[in-house]
């Protein structure tokens, strides 16, 4: 495809040739992603499923050590989260998922509350293998659990960052606004998506719906999968106004009984990442080149519930060592603009990384869940360690997070402020 806008003729003749001449079915499709939420985000599911109401309340409270100086700085949150899944007529639902941060200090840019509508949409059951939906969508591509080439709606879509875990940033993100249609069969699917530009200046007003920030420029995705023996392949085209089209790719298969093995892979030509946080790329720019996005790694669950994750993270527009030092040691403006646009992007700052996780459900006694992660630059050798203990009691839940980050001044984890902080949380579903 060329690198002018996305054509919304192409991809609404794409739309509309997945559309049956059937009539209207029952039943949905699965989330293709629900297997990568977070413990909590599965117990919420559990809560109240006979209900079209989904949602909780959460307060929480903590503190962290400032980097430098050792000054403690309190923290405190009160959320609350709402879904609500509704059917309308025979075939036809409506989907509604809000979330309300209101934080000191200040969850968004500046502004202690902070509203994120996260799906508002209908959607139609044209037939038992076909559905249509319109409206705000969080669409979430993927099968790695700590970096996701493929989740190309990601940017701009975190309004207030209340948890570091992946999972949480991929559930508590705001839609964008679009047309899709799915196809389904017997092992495999085909879905189309087209998701106008809408308004092009993001507005980072607190109760604002944001539309900006997803719906910036024209964009569209082809996505089709295909079970193959014991292996699920998936295939993405995903191109955006004036860039560059990218392809992705997803695998995961069972190498045992208890092991997961899965790749995720993303390709394309543009400018390094320094190059577009700079503002260096432009549609007519030739410094593009072939970038490489991957993340892949293994699964082990032991008959416990105990599971244990390993993956290796690869940005091919990400800075190799020299040129990370250079611009770690340059002028802190460019230093701070590439940091600010990678916060946007959910990109990596370098090329490559290290994430380990584990996660034990019902871990020494029921009810109880335990949770590890570990990043490691591979570039900088900075390093993120974050754990979590959560306790479930009927429609209670109670949660002590901790995290620690290290690494010398202007690294990937050596430049957040906090050196280390903790919190406590406590959530009740209604």
């Amino acid at each position: 495809m060329s690198r002018a806008g996305a054509r919304p003729g192409v991809l609404a003749a794409a739309l509309l040739a997945l559309l049956p001449a059937g009539p209207a079915g029952a039943g949905e499709a699965a989330d293709a992603d629900a297997a990568a939420l977070s413990l909590a985000d599965l117990q919420s599911d559990e809560v109240a499923q006979a209900s079209d109401w989904r949602s909780f309340v959460e307060a929480g409270a903590g503190a962290s050590v400032r980097r430098g100086d050792g000054a403690m700085q309190g923290s405190r949150r009160l959320s609350v989260d709402i879904r609500y899944e509704h059917s309308l007529a025979p075939g036809a639902r409506v989907f509604l998922a809000d979330r309300l941060d209101l934080g000191q200090p200040a969850p968004g840019v500046g502004e202690h509350a902070v509203n994120t509508l996260k799906e508002a949409y209908l959607s139609w059951q044209l037939a038992a293998d076909a559905m249509l939906d319109l409206g705000r969508i969080n669409v979430r591509n993927g099968v790695a659990a700590g970096y996701n080439p493929t989740d190309y709606f990601r940017e701009g879509a975190v309004r207030a960052p209340i948890s570091i875990n992946p999972a949480s940033l991929r559930e508590n993100r705001q839609g964008s606004v679009m047309l899709r249609a799915q196809r389904l069969w017997d092992g495999g699917s085909l879905t189309a998506l087209y998701s106008p530009a809408l308004v092009r200046e993001s507005n980072p007003e607190g109760l604002a719906l944001d539309v900006g920030a997803t719906n910036a420029r024209h964009r569209g995705l082809l996505a089709l999968s295909q079970r193959v023996g014991g292996l699920t392949p998936q295939w993405l085209v995903f191109h955006e106004e004036a860039r560059s089209t990218r392809f992705g790719f997803n695998l995961t298969g069972l190498l045992n009984d208890a092991t997961v093995a899965y790749l995720e892979w993303s390709g394309g030509r543009s400018a390094t990442q320094l190059a577009e946080a700079l503002h260096a790329l432009t549609p007519a720019c030739e410094c593009s080149a072939w970038h490489n996005r991957i993340a892949g790694g293994l699964t082990y669950t032991t008959p416990d519930k105990l599971s244990l994750t390993a993956e290796l993270h690869h940005n091919g527009a990400g800075l190799e060592s020299a040129a990370w030092n250079a611009l770690r040691q340059g002028p802190p403006a460019l230093y701070g603009q590439y940091r600010s646009a990678l916060r946007s992007s959910q990109e990596m700052p370098t090329r490559r990384a290290l994430f380990l996780q584990a996660q034990w459900q019902d871990a020494l006694l029921p009810r109880l869940d335990l949770g590890l992660m570990h990043n490691l630059d591979l570039v900088d050798r900075s390093r993120r360690v974050w754990a979590e203990a959560r306790y479930h009691v009927d429609r209670v839940e109670y949660a002590f997070q901790w995290v620690l980050h290290g690494g010398e001044a202007g690294s990937v984890y050596g430049a957040v402020p906090e050196a280390r902080g903790w919190q406590l949380l406590a959530r009740y579903y209604f």
